[in-house]
């Protein structure tokens, strides 16, 4: 039996990792030339202590150039839902999931057929791999017919949908030995509850297991016409959401520090104006998980998200690189 879940773009978070202390972990003293610190802020205080941090990850957590939100306005997901709020050592603290030797593995379960015009699933996979410097492999698509999960037909779309819990309950059959996630992928709507008109995404972060739909990303969908560069946006979005659902499985809450991926959001224009890069709070969060090198993810992902036609993020994820390889901005 799935244990409790969110959804929309959240997942509840477990309490599952590898027996790691942060005594191992490589730490050296910044010797560079010191620099007036700015005033701390809310935000600023929840990257945790970087002192004794590498000089590399000490520039990737720098917060300048981050955007702190501003009040949410009506119908924002901050002033829908009162979360708490998770700094770095709030994570710390949550004895979140972590990788480790023989679970290491994302995996991406497509469902169902993938039109040619739908989001790349190559392309899916080699953002998640740049994004997460893990392993990702993409498994066989597997036919509808044989996912076990009520459906329905929504009634402002009349397309059908796939109850989002059942089709969790039947993946957590299917997890392969290795996996550290499993996240299911598919064309077909979903909805999380009767009572709801339909979800995004949804995980469960203790079954391993998440899954999301490129449905609404498709302007068909609503009878709306596929107009010029439609696809590179449904791609965008179909990369927000991986990104953001597979982040709360690393143990990440929703960042209310600031504008940041793995912000929550309430609506398709809410998750649009959201960056795809993580903010400092964070990229902390994941760099603790995983220990990769700050600049070669960066280049990774500016090359990646290049290729996809990401231009934005990419010039982004290039400056970023720059900063942290040489502390020039």
């Amino acid at each position: 039996m799935l244990r409790p879940y969110h959804v929309l773009f959240v997942v509840l978070i477990g309490a599952c990792r590898g027996d790691r202390e942060e005594s191992t972990r490589s730490r050296v003293v910044d010797t560079s030339v010191a620099r007036p610190k700015p005033k701390a802020t809310f935000a600023t205080e929840a990257i945790g202590d970087v002192s004794k941090l590498m000089p590399a990850v000490q520039r990737m957590l720098d917060p300048e150039g981050f955007a702190e939100p501003g009040p949410p306005q009506p119908g924002e997901w901050m002033r829908e839902h009162r979360e708490k709020r998770q700094s770095f050592d709030a994570f710390i603290r949550s004895n979140p999931n972590l990788p480790y030797p023989g679970k290491h593995t994302i995996y991406l379960l497509p469902l169902g057929e993938f039109p040619e015009h739908a989001p790349s699933l190559d392309a899916m996979t080699k953002v998640v791999r740049a994004y997460f410097t893990l392993e990702v492999k993409l498994l066989p698509a597997v036919p509808l017919t044989e996912v076990v999960a009520k459906q329905r037909i929504h009634r402002g779309t009349k397309k059908p949908q796939l109850l989002a819990p059942d089709v969790l309950a039947w993946m957590t059959q299917r997890v392969p030995e290795d996996a550290y996630a499993v996240m299911a992928l598919t064309m077909t709507d979903l909805y999380p509850e009767e009572a709801w008109s339909f979800v995004f995404g949804m995980a469960s972060f203790d079954d391993r297991v998440g899954v999301q739909s490129f449905a609404r990303q498709d302007p068909a969908l609503f009878g709306g016409p596929r107009e010029a560069g439609w696809q590179t946006a449904a791609l965008r979005r179909a990369t927000w959401t991986v990104v953001h659902e597979i982040a709360h499985m690393f143990g990440m809450h929703h960042c209310q520090y600031f504008q940041c991926a793995i912000a929550g959001s309430n609506s398709q224009e809410e998750s649009d104006r959201a960056p795809l890069h993580a903010c400092p709070v964070c990229m902390h969060k994941l760099w603790w998980a995983i220990e990769f090198d700050p600049a070669k993810r960066e280049r990774e992902l500016a090359a990646t998200l290049r290729e996809l036609g990401i231009e934005d993020e990419a010039a982004w994820s290039e400056r970023r690189a720059k900063w942290i390889e040489s502390g020039v901005r």
